[in-house]
């Protein structure tokens, strides 16, 4: 039995159910989390002290797994928001530091976010003045770093331009909590220098050319290039999931190939992203411990069905073309990662998909949010179905079905359609389910299953999906 602790983002299904429900896949894997209730949300900050110390109790686990903004801020979005000191946030490194030395016998595998810098004017997520100096924000920070790096006089006098335009009292405010950020993202590669650390992953989101955050990701990008097992990631949320991967896939060498069906394109950036579509997929199946084969030597097919000319945006209401043909048939384990859109599937591929049933080579699909979230929990889940000697069929079903039905029948389809109409009654909502529901359970080949549906974050961006 393996034993792994897991430290989520934040209580979003994504961050706290979808890991459990891909260990289960595997009977070999036990996978631990804290009390849900101890980890934060939207608007509330996680239990710091009680999360350390269910931490601190954990014993015998070969594997934990660590987000740093949850331990030293709350979660991903308090980090952002966090009025705490940087000394209070140095004491809880500390604690960390402490407690690692107390599992030595164990691997410790990190991750922490580098703070984003939204295009927006939309504050849900970000602390209060964004809803009304986010984009001049981002444009200060986007003109300062290419006046840095370009040498460019009218991008500095741009930068100083919007500077003013800004209470300097939020400018300030916004310097400093990156500042505390930063440095305290850099105490990590102390704890990796000191062995206690096998694993750091800092992950960058919501990425531009030029920027603070893609300054600060340079730095992070050498030491990178000057450690082994030290990453900097284009993603967030999928994270945990590619860490999970490598706990699973640990002591293994598992190859895996990748198919595009529009191979031409794979240079072409998604959104959201600041590298190309092969070099996404390359660099989320090394991290998550895997390698990268070609298709006669491999053990896992990797089939990404990739865009042509430009990504797609669901929630945008801005669809890429993307599948155009039949669906091979694999003489080998596959898997499927749908990113021709952001934020939901491929509405035409997913019906040439559902045409057939599900055969025994089939490891799983996603389509979900960004490329990186996508891959993450596709390669994990191809991972944990692979190594295992005896696959939990009805665990694996039962989350393909939640993927099914929230990456397409949700965010393609039906997440739109309430928005627009202002629909908030769950009952109607789950109505909309049903056509859907029957497609998915045909083709997975499984009777039918009483499903609950809610909000858990009391917004229509993700939906829980609970199979009774």
């Amino acid at each position: 039995m393996k034993k792994i602790a897991l430290i989520p983002i934040d209580n979003r299904p994504v961050c706290y159910e979808l890991p459990k429900m891909i260990a289960r896949i595997n009977p070999k894997i036990q996978l631990m989390l804290p009390p849900k209730n101890y980890l934060g949300s939207l608007i509330k900050s996680a239990n710091i002290s009680a999360i350390f110390d269910w931490l601190e109790e954990v014993h015998d686990v070969q594997y934990i797994i660590i987000s740093a903004d949850t331990l030293m801020y709350g979660g991903l979005v308090p980090s952002r928001k966090s009025k705490d000191t940087q000394e209070e946030v140095e004491q809880r490194v500390l604690r960390l530091r402490n407690l690692l030395l107390n599992k030595v016998d164990c691997k410790t595998f990190v991750f922490s976010s580098i703070m984003r810098i939204s295009n927006n004017n939309i504050n849900e997520e970000e602390k209060e003045y964004w809803k009304d100096y986010g984009k001049k924000l981002f444009a200060y920070s986007y003109n300062f770093h290419k006046a840095e790096v370009e040498g460019n006089q009218c991008a500095m006098e741009e930068a100083k331009k919007i500077s003013l335009e800004i209470p300097q009292e939020i400018v300030l405010d916004w310097l400093n909590t990156r500042e505390r950020n930063f440095l305290i993202n850099k105490s990590y590669i102390k704890l990796y220098e000191d062995g206690l650390i096998d694993t750091l992953v800092y992950s960058k989101d919501d990425c531009a050319e030029f920027g603070f955050n893609v300054k600060e990701a340079k730095y992070f990008e050498l030491q990178a290039e000057k450690y082994k097992r030290v990453f900097v990631k284009t993603g967030a949320d999928e994270i945990p999931l590619t860490l999970l991967s490598r706990s699973i896939s640990d002591n293994k060498t598992i190859k895996i190939a990748p198919i595009y069906s529009n191979p031409k394109s794979i240079s072409l950036i998604s959104n959201y992203e600041d590298i190309s579509v092969e070099e996404s997929v390359n660099s989320q199946i090394l991290t998550a411990g895997a390698t990268i084969s070609k298709v006669e030597d491999a053990d896992i097919i990797l089939y990404v069905n990739n865009f042509v000319e430009k990504q797609g945006e669901i929630v945008m209401k801005e669809l890429s073309k993307g599948f155009d043909g039949n669906l091979s048939n694999f003489d080998k384990p596959y898997f499927i990662a749908d990113i021709v859109n952001a934020n939901g599937a491929d509405n035409k591929f997913i019906e040439k998909i559902i045409q057939r049933k599900a055969d025994e080579k089939f490891l799983g699909y996603a389509g979900w949010n960004t490329t990186g979230n996508t891959l993450g929990s596709a390669i994990s889940t191809a991972i944990s179905c692979y190594t295992s000697q005896n696959v939990s069929e009805k665990a694996f079903k039962r989350l393909q079905v939640t993927r099914l039905l929230d990456d397409w029948a949700y965010q393609a389809n039906i997440r739109e359609y309430i928005r627009e109409n202002n629909i908030i009654n769950i009952k109607e909502i789950k109505e909309m389910f049903k056509p859907y529901e029957e497609k998915v359970f045909n083709f997975l080949n499984i009777d039918k299953l009483e499903i609950e549906y809610k909000f858990p974050w009391n917004r229509t961006f993700e939906i829980e999906i609970n199979i009774k």
